[in-house]
């Protein structure tokens, strides 16, 4: 028998909490300070972090490779698959054309909000890593473009990525709490707009316009290997209305597997038909992005004129850049994982639980000191929601309230992206940025996405109390 199918943690709360901040201050002590290797370093604290909190010498590795192998999975098909599709998409010229539209349209001064504005539309069906991935070339394109600050282009975009991705459905954090909380999902998509959208012009846009100014490094020091000089472009580039065409084929399958997920979770659709499964497994996210990457390949490259082997040295040039980026993500949920059995985020819940305090800041505390012991925004959300179910039901909530404390719930579990999170490693290696650097922009935007949808919330809440 699996010797962690029957361990359970045996330190109390105070010691599983010095434990954690301990591990999260050597971690930076050894990046920030002595300039080790993040994946290195994420290893060894992840192994001593194990064996402090008291897991077996037998399920130390166990329990680093689960944590590893469940992020890996997760990521490493989307970054891989992204990178091929944003090399072609750079190597083409359409990145450079598609930025040359957005300019010409917006005009250079509302670039970054138009970046925006088309990370929020995509964000509406496509996971936050996967369509970040995606934007990239376009993001480093108009950066280039202009000439200005990466994080001016950058921060909007992936700020928008995450708003989408935390309150709106389909997206599995706040379907998953809605199911706890017996909300309505409909509401929830129409509630979640109003708190999205406003939450993205403060923490994304806004925001980005700052930090563009109190780091303006340029696109030359970004390590994502997928930039190249504007001289080693076609001369007759891809168009920008072929990249819009690409870009929108994960879009549209993506929201046709959610889709029809939806409406069977309705009872609209029977997901068993052929028909419908086969639509489903189009729209995975994987899946979709390999089909975009075929499309890519043919509409980016042999419908251009450009040979096979060209385009599969293309492809394959794509990879060894972001291996660096992948096994960092993947070192980062291992600490998260390590994090997660020890028994840190519960023993926090449970401590926090029965301060008797209002439903609604209840759950978003909770969810948030969940997510700042243990890195996942999912389990953070889906944690909570269901510590705090029985609160919920007994509090004799209306619909419109319900959605309101999923929503709560779901902006705690965002707040503070750090080193514990994979999402903080991925976003600060594809755009550049040292530990240090995405401390102060990635995880502030974070908080802010989480502290300013709160605000919201609570004023939509105070409202529904004067009806």
């Amino acid at each position: 028998m699996d010797v962690m199918e029957t361990w359970e943690p045996t330190l109390t709360a105070g010691p599983l909490l010095g434990i954690a901040a301990a591990a999260i201050a050597l971690i930076l002590l050894l990046v920030i300070r002595y300039k080790v290797h993040a994946f290195l370093v994420l290893v060894i604290v992840s192994a001593l972090t194990a064996i402090a909190a008291g897991i077996p010498f037998e399920g130390v590795v166990p329990t680093m490779t689960k944590g590893f192998g469940s992020t890996l999975g997760s990521v490493a098909l989307l970054v891989g698959l992204g990178a091929m599709i944003g090399r072609l998409v750079e190597t083409s010229g359409g990145a450079k054309s598609l930025a040359d539209a957005l300019v010409r349209t917006f005009g250079e001064n509302k670039a970054p909000f138009a970046l925006g504005v088309a990370s929020l539309i995509m964000g509406f069906p496509i996971f936050f890593d996967a369509g970040l991935i995606v934007m990239l070339p376009v993001i480093f394109a108009v950066a280039r473009r202009l000439d200005g600050p990466v994080l001016a282009y950058g921060i909007p975009a992936a700020g928008a990525f995450s708003a989408m991705h935390i309150y709106l459905p389909p997206h599995p954090g706040p379907v998953a709490a809605s199911e706890f909380y017996g909300a309505d999902i409909g509401l929830i998509l129409l509630f979640g707009l109003i708190v999205a959208l406003p939450t993205w012009y403060f923490s994304g846009y806004r925001l980005g316009l700052y930090l563009g100014k109190k780091f303006p490094y340029r696109i030359e020091e970004a390590i994502t290997g997928i930039q190249i000089d504007d001289q080693d472009l076609p001369h007759k580039p891809a168009s920008a209305g072929t990249v819009v065409g690409i870009l929108l084929i994960p879009m549209i399958l993506i929201f046709g597997n959610t889709g029809l997920s939806t409406l069977s979770s309705a009872g609209v659709v029977d997901s068993s038909a052929g028909w419908a499964q086969f639509f489903i497994f189009l729209g995975q996210t994987p899946i979709a992005l390999l089909i975009t990457a075929l499309a890519a390949m043919t509409a980016l490259g042999l419908r251009r004129g450009a040979d096979k082997l060209s385009i599969e040295k293309t492809m394959d040039s794509a990879l060894g850049p972001i291996c660096s980026v992948v096994l960092i993500t993947g070192a980062g949920g291992m600490f998260g994982g390590v994090l997660r059995t020890s028994g840190i985020g519960d023993a926090l819940a449970d401590s926090l639980s029965g301060l008797g305090i209002p439903v609604i800041l209840a759950c978003y505390l909770i969810a948030v000191a969940l997510r700042l012991a243990q890195g996942s925004a999912t389990v953070a959300l889906t944690t909570a929601a269901a510590l705090m179910v029985p609160a919920v039901e007994t509090g004799g909530f209306t619909e419109v309230q319900l959605v309101l404390i999923t929503l709560a719930t779901a902006a705690g579990s965002v707040f503070g992206s750090h080193v514990n999170d994979s999402g903080f490693w991925l976003v600060g290696r594809l755009m550049g940025m040292d530990v240090a650097t995405t401390l102060r922009t990635w995880t502030v935007n974070q908080a802010l996405v989480s502290a300013v949808g709160f605000v919201i919330v609570l004023a939509l809440w105070g409202v529904t109390a004067l009806f």
